[in-house]
């Protein structure tokens, strides 16, 4: 039994020795160590190695990636409006006397709009990806600011970074 707890307590002392340092590799990286979105403690994070195997697509998932984070950060702030009942006044639509706040809570709501709403909000958002947020735009800058106030070098590296 003595032999057995000794065995036990001298494994489990291996989980406070230090880690050991990977070897320094000379080979070319893909992308810098420093490039936006890289943060302690993570660091780089790249677990199927698309940096390495498609190098020349990383700018664009990289700017894909924060397009898609913004978008989905104005569609919850969307959501908890409304779902707070905070609504337009008036009419959705006049024709079939429709007002803002006969739209259901939640996900069902969208099924209640008329479809010239909803091809509105297609079209919309088609003009947004096309003039304002073009795809060939990948640093993630589209001047229109921070709410209106130019940021600057190092204050949009900083909301860059928080971003990723």
């Amino acid at each position: 039994m003595q032999r057995l707890i000794a065995a036990l307590a001298l494994s489990s002392a291996a989980a406070f020795v230090a880690p050991v340092a990977p070897a320094a590799s000379t080979a070319l990286r893909a992308v810098e160590e420093f490039e936006v979105g890289v943060q302690a403690p993570a660091g780089f994070f790249d677990p199927l190695n698309y940096c390495e195997d498609q190098p020349e697509s990383f700018a664009r998932r990289r700017a894909v990636e924060r397009k898609h984070g913004r978008i989905a950060m104005v569609a919850i702030t969307g959501c908890v409006l409304h779902n707070a009942d905070v609504e337009f006044p008036g009419y959705l639509s006049l024709s079939q006397q429709l007002k803002f706040s006969d739209i259901p809570n939640g996900g069902q709501g969208i099924f209640n709009i008329p479809a010239a709403g909803v091809a509105q909000i297609l079209l919309f958002c088609g003009l947004v990806e096309m003039a304002w947020w073009p795809a060939s735009k990948y640093d993630g800058d589209y001047n229109v600011g921070f709410f209106g106030e130019k940021l600057s070098p190092e204050k949009k590296t900083q909301k860059l970074n928080a971003e990723m």
